[in-house]
């Protein structure tokens, strides 16, 4: 017997005595190949090796590296090409738009899909291809510009588009990748495997955040390959270009999926035998690909009118945008109380990140972006930069630093504790930086945003994985509702989707105000949300013991 067929009649309650004598007799091979079985008779992932957790978060350290490039370089290239400041906010708003609207359609989609290959990878080769190649765009427009168009004014136009779609396209894909590399992690991973993931993903994003802005900060123009190539930034392409490669590459490699084999004939079947059945127990299964064989022997247990009825209850799970919608709208409240105040974390967070390098050059070495690149002031300007990119390599490793701490803290002080501690310390320390931007104090309390950092990739995500598992142990479906109609990967998508709503907010407000009232304003609206956002996650969060 194979393991599929093992795991299907483990999942099975019996049917008859024949059935249960059978199931008897293989409960000891059960045993051998480490699935487990939950009280509802669901199998369940078995355990997974921690070399395999870290390959996983490899695409973590990859996607941070390259994050770590944009965050360091975003704002002077777009300076260096002549982006006037009012488009400045068309910008941020175009990508993340983008993503709001369709990153909960290709995370429905993906609980659905097919693939031989699996259902999460290939929409997340798919999203490093276009990262790669929003990478390339911004990174190397100018330089691709110039090689084709010799007019000056022509040169600077064509130059600006091919940056902004550049960062639109890197923005688009860096930030809709994260959802299904967490529905990837929930649906290869037991629960143990999944908190132990999470921290895996934390630290790989520190270190991948630190390795990038530590090669932000460093003089390429120097260096062999400075005077090799066009410029410092095809230098810093080639180096983020090679290790998200090799990343991704790893990560797709990591731990096999099942291929989704949701066929009419196995869903009548698995519907009838097993009802009633407990929140996404026996579905998700099917659609994780661990029950798919033996399903021809017994198809005769079923009955041939309840058939009909799990037919048309199968056809209705067609995903269109309104059942979408729909799904996304009934939500359980606590869900949605998690995602408000991940929507507050990630505001907080990118009003202080997006603008942290500008920040540093401007107020707090006081140089000025805009005057002529061989005068004092805009050298002062491009020191104050580089500062920054040290700062944020201090925030990512910050960031590893606190993910392994997170492990030894969490039995003292919880998961609320934990996330209200990320908000509270991010929240002081940016209203400190804002009221005094020295430059020894602000990197000293940059170790902060580390905090946040770590908080914001695992605690959410961490809620979300006990969440399902409470409901896949206790709750009962009512008769007739339909199971697992919205799965992991609209849970992690809908989570995700807060990022691209706080580029949205951010982009509309932000843009204004920094036009108004200088880079300063950033750090002390950070401080404003996250503070806010305390008080929301200590109140308003739900918290299962």
């Amino acid at each position: 017997m194979t393991l599929a067929e093992e795991s299907f009649h483990g999942a099975l309650p019996p049917t008859s005595g024949e059935a249960k004598a059978h199931m008897d007799g293989t409960s000891e091979k059960e045993e051998a190949p480490g699935q487990a079985v939950m009280r509802t008779g669901a199998a369940v992932p078995r355990r997974r090796a921690v070399g395999r957790l870290v390959m996983h978060s490899m695409a973590m350290f990859g996607r941070e590296f390259c994050y770590a490039v944009e965050a360091a370089f975003v704002t002077p290239v777009l300076l260096s090409v002549g982006l006037p400041k009012n488009l400045y906010s068309l910008v941020w708003l175009i990508s993340p738009i983008l993503g709001f609207v369709l990153q909960p359609v290709v995370g429905s989609a993906s609980d659905h899909c097919t693939c031989s290959w699996g259902r999460r990878r290939p929409y997340i080769l798919g999203l490093g291809i276009i990262m790669l190649l929003g990478m390339a765009l911004y990174l190397n427009g100018d330089v691709m510009i110039s090689a084709f168009i010799d007019e000056r004014d022509k040169q600077r136009t064509w130059a600006i588009v091919i940056t902004m779609l550049g960062v639109v396209l890197f923005d688009f894909a860096a930030d809709f990748i994260d959802g299904p590399i967490k529905a990837y992690l929930f649906d290869v991973c037991s629960h143990q495997d999944k908190e132990k993931g999470l921290h895996y993903h934390a630290l790989f994003t520190g270190l991948g955040g630190a390795l990038g802005y530590l090669t932000g900060a460093m003089d390429w123009g120097q260096t062999i390959l400075g005077y090799t190539l066009a410029s410092e930034f095809q230098v810093i392409f080639f180096f983020a270009a090679l290790v998200f490669i090799i990343c991704l590459t790893v990560h797709l490699c990591s731990i096999p999926e099942v291929p989704l084999r949701y066929e009419n004939e196995e869903a009548k079947f698995l519907l009838e035998a097993t009802e009633p059945h407990k929140y996404s127990s026996i579905e998700e299964e099917i659609k994780n690909g661990y029950l798919k064989s033996a399903c021809a022997e017994m198809k005769s247990a079923a009955k041939p009118g309840k058939c009909a009825v799990a037919s048309r209850t199968e056809e209705k799970r067609q995903m269109t945008l309104k059942s979408l919608l729909k799904t996304l709208s009934s939500m359980p409240s606590h869900y949605r109380y998690l995602c408000v105040s991940h929507l507050f974390g990630w505001m907080a967070f990118l009003s202080n990140m997006l603008f942290f390098t500008d920040f540093m050059g401007q107020v707090v070495y006081h140089g000025n972006p805009y005057a002529p690149h061989n005068s004092t002031l805009y050298l002062t300007y491009k020191t104050g930069v580089e500062m920054g990119c040290w700062g944020l390599c201090i925030n990512a490793i910050a960031s590893s630093v606190y993910s392994y701490l997170q492990k030894v803290l969490l039995p003292y002080i919880g998961l609320k504790g934990l996330y209200f501690i990320g908000y509270l310390l991010f929240g002081l320390g940016t209203g400190l930086i804002g009221l005094f931007p020295n430059v020894y104090s602000t990197l000293a309390l940059c170790s902060l945003f580390g905090v946040m950092s770590s908080t914001l990739y695992t605690v959410p995500f961490h809620l979300i994985a006990t969440y399902h598992k409470e409901e896949e142990e206790s709750l009962k479906l009512q008769e007739g509702e339909q199971a697992g109609e919205r799965g992991k990967g609209i849970d992690c998508a809908a989570l995700t989707c807060m990022v691209q709503l706080a580029q949205i907010i951010l982009g509309v407000g932000l843009g204004l105000l920094v036009s108004a009232a200088g880079s300063a304003v950033t750090v002390i609206s950070a401080s404003t949300v996250a503070l806010v956002g305390c008080c929301f996650v200590a109140f308003c969060v739900r918290y299962v013991d």
